[in-house]
C-alpha cells in the first residue's frame, strides 16, 4: 500500500477491525518513512462476467437501476431495492467464487424480487427468462398462484 503523503512504496498495519457489515476490513496504516498514518478499508473482490466475456467489479447500483425498471410504478422504495441489492450480493458471495456470470446474478435476483413485489418479479422475469409468448406469461403466473396456495392447504 503506497503512502498517500510521500508515495513510500510500503506501510505497516497497526490496527485492523471487521466493519460492521462483516463485508470489509478497516486497518489503520503508518508509513515507515514519513511516519504519516491513514486508513484503508478492504474487501473481498468480486467480479462479473458479461455475456460479452467482459470482465467487471460486482456492482450494487447495477443491480438495483436494473430492478429498478422492473419496479416502475409499483410500490417499491429505494430502501427496498437497496435491501434486495444487499440481498443479492450476499447470495452472490456465498457460492465462494471471486467471479460470476451475470446469469447467476439474474437467477439470485428472482426469488428476492417475488417476494418483494409479483408484478415487478413477472416484468424482471420476462425480460431475464426471454418471455416469447403470453402462455409464458400464463405459465409463471400459474406458479406464483400454485405457490400462493401451497401455504394456505398446508395450514389447513
Amino acid at each position: 500500500m503506497h503512502c498517500p503523503f510521500c508515495r513510500h512504496p510500503d506501510s505497516r498495519v497497526i490496527d485492523s477491525r471487521t466493519s460492521d457489515d462483516g463485508l470489509s476490513i478497516r486497518r489503520r496504516r503508518q508509513c515507515p518513512q514519513c511516519g504519516g498514518r491513514f486508513s484503508t478499508i478492504e474487501t473481498a473482490s468480486l467480479n462479473v462476467i458479461k455475456r460479452s466475456g467482459v470482465i467487471e467489479p460486482f456492482s450494487r447500483e447495477k443491480v438495483v437501476s436494473g430492478v429498478r425498471k422492473a419496479c416502475q410504478g409499483r410500490p417499491v422504495t429505494d430502501a427496498d431495492l437497496a435491501m434486495l441489492a444487499q440481498t443479492v450480493e450476499e447470495t452472490v458471495r456465498q457460492t465462494g467464487s471471486s467471479q460470476i456470470d451475470t446469469n447467476e446474478i439474474g437467477l439470485a435476483i428472482l426469488d428476492p424480487l417475488r417476494a418483494l413485489d409479483e408484478v415487478a418479479y413477472l416484468r424482471f422475469a420476462s425480460v431475464y427468462q426471454a418471455f416469447e409468448s403470453l402462455d409464458d406469461f400464463e405459465t409463471a403466473i400459474g406458479q406464483l398462484r400454485q405457490e400462493r396456495s401451497e401455504p394456505e392447504t398446508a395450514e389447513r
